[in-house]
């Protein structure tokens, strides 16, 4: 259990992919350590990156969890992923952290990931940092970077450090706060030099800055400084974690984490500088009996409470939970009450994640982040309480789906086995969303894109031995009518002994769109006796689901039964529900039959710059914009578009905006396909029929 709450420290590094999170992590470990080398993200040696998808890859699909210990604090690094495929599982867990670390390439700048992560942080009120990573590579430019963050990024960035040397000159650290200069030697350790004289000048004019920005935290500060007083290092400390945990102001450091060069400083800044559980205060929850809201202070001593951040599946070790403490304190075994599901479950043992292992523990309190095994009901997002004192937690939301693929096992007789190990992976990225498709009879897989569904299908061989392929899924086309006819459906068999009869009549005609069926009983008179009726009825329905031009099922119409005759001897159900299919159809080919498509409710969201090209690729896909506004920076689009023209936006977006695009759609309504597109959809489906 955390000896004090005080000394902890809970960091999410966050960024674009490639930015360099995953080697700062590796030498965060290796400065506490931890572990006795450098990994290296390209050697597929690191303590993060250890699933073979991610070592495959070359970058992290999941969060990775660590700890490691400095200068008497206890800091667990959360390594999330940079890539859009995988950025749900970055949003889950940075709201266990309580700080983050903004990783910026100072050779690329900041790209897409970095602001939707910056905007994550935002959402959860965090306090961050900013690290200027790969200094020591070509084209590296510190300046042009924090520039970069300053346009982009609010609250305002402020230089903490300057380096000394760039490109492959790039040796050490000038930090601004105490005016010392390290410069770096193979191990990773700063050694205390002079400021050297080229930078002498900058240095003066940067901490000048630094103590007003600084200073801006608090008011006696500023008033002091304004009078010419000079602040001690320890009074601007103070000011400076005053001013990163109200969001006052951002520090920027540098370095390099391949070469282990300021990544000792970064880890002084994240104990003085970034929040413990303590300072980030109560969490807001709901009584689950009055839905009025409730708090939990982060102290030992009351009602245990917790959310989960992330779940792991594996087939050998069952379910891993990962759960963040917000109050209360566990043992090392026990029982809790899981509020979301409104159920009791045990625990035998609790454990901590370090990489790719866990150790067990003896217990947890507010802020640490733990795992347990096995449990039953329990999944990511849901909130753990005392019996006593339920409280829920709302967790963010996992980003909407952008693309689904029809996934087909590659072995007959392996369907349902794609569909139970799909299930156990979906309870560890809940991004993913599966569906059972009735109408085209597709096991529809949706994700964040391509790459996301294909590393499903990589995990799904490596962890369940199962193969699937990946197939573009069929759009669920209907039929309809457009004219009101009245038609006779007559069977009439004679064979040896009883034969068979059946014959009505029907009126069928057009429904408004999204209307289904009706059925109405108009005989009089008893043309057809009673306990025949509803066989008519089912006939039609049976028939219906096959549609006369291309075998889709016929939607928005109602059938009238207004007459027919009967047989004493020869009548049956069977025979007037084969009269009622006969009937249905012979009207629907006389009633003017036509394809619908399901039309798709789509909104869009990109900087301003990618309208015209968004807005003409929409007209090309036979889009109708309902209305444009803005948020921000970004413009948001509304339109409807045809599910066929949709089924692969997801790349095309992305490459249109620089992956600076975002899109969420769901479905909105039926609506005629234009002819000649019909007649395609139909010869196409008739030749798949032979």
């Amino acid at each position: 259990m955390s000896e004090k709450i005080d000394t902890l420290r809970n960091i999410a590094l966050i960024a674009h992919g490639g930015a360099g999170k995953t080697s700062l992590a590796e030498a965060m470990l290796f400065n506490g350590g931890v572990t006795k080398r450098l990994g290296r993200v390209e050697d597929g040696n690191t303590a993060m990156d250890f699933e073979p998808e991610e070592i495959k890859r070359g970058s992290s699909i999941s969060s990775g969890f660590h700890q490691l210990e400095w200068k008497k604090h206890t800091i667990t690094v959360i390594d999330t992923p940079g890539d859009q495929n995988f950025f749900s599982d970055t949003k889950s867990c940075l709201e266990a952290a309580d700080g983050a670390v903004v990783v910026i390439d100072a050779v690329d700048g900041i790209k897409v990931q970095t602001e939707q992560a910056w905007e994550f942080a935002e959402e959860f009120n965090q306090p961050c940092v900013i690290f200027i990573n790969k200094l020591d590579r070509e084209r590296a430019d510190f300046q042009r970077t924090f520039l970069d963050a300053k346009d982009n990024f609010e609250p305002k960035p402020i230089i903490m450090q300057l380096p000394i040397g760039a490109e492959a000159e790039f040796k050490g650290i000038v930090n601004l706060i105490n005016s010392k200069a390290f410069t770096y030697g193979a191990d990773g350790k700063g050694k205390v030099v002079d400021i050297p004289k080229e930078l002498q000048e900058s240095v003066e004019s940067e901490k000048e800055e630094l103590i007003e920005n600084i200073a801006e935290a608090d008011d006696e500060l500023v008033e002091r400084y304004l009078e010419g007083e000079t602040l001690t290092t320890d009074e601007l400390k103070s000011a400076l974690r005053k001013g990163t945990l109200s969001r006052t102001f951002v520090p920027v450091v540098c370095g390099s984490a391949t070469q282990n060069i300021g990544v000792d400083l970064l880890l002084d800044l994240i104990v003085t500088a970034l929040p413990s559980p303590a300072d980030r205060g109560a969490k807001i929850g709901l009584d689950p009996s009055t839905n009025n809201e409730i708090e939990r202070e982060p102290d030992p001593n009351a009602p245990f409470s917790a959310f989960v951040v992330k779940t792991v599946a594996d087939p050998y070790a069952g379910r891993l939970t990962i759960l963040r403490v917000v109050s209360g304190s566990l043992g090392a075994d026990g029982t809790f009450y899981n509020s979301t599901k409104e159920t009791k479950e045990r625990y035998n043992q609790l454990l901590i994640i370090t990489g790719k292992e866990q150790k067990p523990i003896n217990g947890a309190g507010p802020g640490d982040i733990v795992a347990m095994a096995k449990l039953k009901e329990t999944t990511t997002a849901d909130t753990l309480c005392d019996d006593n004192n339920k409280i829920v937690y709302k967790c963010a939301e996992p980003l909407p789906s952008l693309i689904s693929f029809a996934i087909v096992a590659k072995s007959k007789g392996d369907e349902d086995k794609v569909f139970s190990s799909l299930t156990k992976l979906l309870e560890e990225d809940p991004s993913l969303k599966l569906d059972r498709r009735s109408e085209t009879r597709e096991i529809l897989l949706s994700g964040l894109g391509q790459i996301h569904i294909e590393t499903v299908v990589d995990k799904l061989k490596r962890k369940f031995n199962v193969e699937v392929q990946l197939n573009i899924p069929k759009v669920p086309y209907r039929e309809t009518i457009k004219k009101k006819v009245r038609v006779q459906g007559k069977h009439k068999k004679q064979t040896g002994g009883h034969g068979q009869y059946g014959d009505c009549w029907i009126q069928l005609e057009p429904l408004p769109r999204g209307q289904g069926f009706e059925f109405v009983d108009a005989v009089v008179g008893g043309a057809i006796p009673r306990q025949y009726i509803p066989a008519v009825e089912k006939g039609i329905v049976e028939s219906c689901q096959k549609g006369v031009l291309a075998g889709f099922p016929c939607v928005d119409f109602k059938a009238t039964l207004d007459d027919g005759s009967f047989h004493q001897v020869d009548s049956s159900e069977m025979a007037f529900k084969i009269a009622g299919s006969l009937a249905f159809k012979k009207a629907a080919e006389q009633a003017g039959p036509t394809l619908l498509e399901p039309i798709m409710k789509v909104t869009i969201t990109a900087p301003d710059e990618f309208m015209g090209d968004i807005m003409g690729d929409l007209n090309g896909r036979r889009g109708r914009v309902l209305g444009m506004d803005s948020a921000g920076k970004y413009q948001v689009i509304n339109a409807q578009v045809p599910l066929a023209e949709f089924l692969t936006y997801a790349p095309d977006l992305r490459s249109m905006t620089g992956g600076r695009g975002m899109y969420i759609m769901e479905f909105s309504h039926y609506d005629e396909v234009p002819a000649q597109i019909a007649e395609k959809i139909i010869e196409e489906a008739n030749k798949s029929k032979e």
